[in-house]
């Protein structure tokens, strides 16, 4: 969980979508060819190296699948990590590279990503690498997208890897609970979803953290440094609700893990676990948010944090 009430959502995916009132014709005279212009090399997951041969001049958008996954087919609606490139053909300038922070982003298909990009990821394969020549006005509309430097009679090119797919939810062995830990009530429309914590049988907290696999997944070890895509509910022990769930508001989020951008509890605790784990979690004030609390989501300095976790992708 982050140092605020919820775990904010990355602003790539906002960014390509960005249009403004107008953009110059920087690039209205440029001529080039299109893909066949630019070279691509390197592998999946790990920064392309683009060689431009010169401008890069398109007038409807061209695709090629660089590399086909042997990952499950993406479909409308599926959310994908995905790590994406974007150069301007007109001034072969990098203008988004979701790589060098290691940071893939967590995209979901559907009509509000945009065309290109929606066609770009669905029908293709997990582990798939594609590349894009486009109008810049087919990839960000007419007013192009001068947020990233792309002008309005620019071209682009698009690298984009498709890292993994994401669970719909826990997916492994069950584990027993142990003793310490408090009842999860589930939603009664949604069978398996965490709504709420029961502490009335469970025990006073622990002064350390404590993890209890309720899951035990059978995917991908989850490594320090990576991004991972997780559904989650906190609630304080003995709170009456919960002060924050992904559940609730019916999508997972991403985040990386192992580098601080999350309380140390969460640092510590899924660093190492499988992907398709659930894990239940409690953690002591000092691996939260310490003595200051976080009067914002009406957490104390002396709160101990209790939290169901399910990891559903890592890349």
């Amino acid at each position: 969980m982050p140092r605020t009430s919820r775990l904010a959502l990355a602003a790539i995916v906002p960014l390509l979508l960005t249009l403004v009132a107008c953009g110059d014709d920087s690039g209205e005279d440029a001529t080039g060819g299109g893909l066949d212009t630019v070279t691509i090399e390197g592998d999946v997951g790990s920064a392309p190296k683009v060689t431009w041969g010169g401008q890069v001049s398109v007038s409807e958008v061209e695709s090629e699948t660089l590399v086909t996954g042997d990952g499950a087919e993406v479909a409308e609606g599926d959310q994908v990590l995905t790590h994406l490139w974007i150069g301007n053909g007109f001034t072969q300038q990098t203008a988004l590279d979701t790589y060098e922070e290691k940071k893939p982003e967590l995209i979901t298909v559907d009509d509000q990503i945009g065309k290109v990009f929606h066609d770009a990821l669905e029908g293709h394969t997990i582990g798939s690498r594609v590349a894009i020549a486009a109008p810049a006005s087919e990839a960000f509309g007419e007013s192009g997208n001068p947020t990233l430097g792309i002008a309005n009679k620019d071209s682009v090119v698009i690298v984009v890897d498709m890292v993994s797919g994401v669970l719909d939810g826990p997916q492994g062995t069950d584990k027993d609970a142990p003793d310490w830990t408090p009842e999860i009530i589930e939603d009664p429309e949604n069978p398996g979803v965490p709504s709420s914590f029961d502490f009335t049988d469970a025990p006073d907290p622990a002064p350390r953290l404590r993890i209890a696999p309720l899951v035990q997944g059978d995917g991908a070890t989850v490594e320090k440094g990576q991004t991972i895509v997780v559904n989650y509910m906190g609630q304080v022990f003995d709170g009456k609700a919960p002060f924050d769930s992904s559940y609730s508001r019916g999508e997972p989020t991403s985040f990386q893990i192992g580098v601080g951008a999350v309380v140390k509890g969460w640092d510590q605790a899924l660093v190492g676990r499988a992907v398709g784990s659930r894990v239940l979690l409690s953690i002591p004030p000092e691996l939260g948010y310490g003595k200051e609390g976080n009067p914002d989501a009406g957490i104390k300095g002396t709160d101990t944090l209790y939290f169901v976790v399910d990891i559903l992708a890592a890349g």
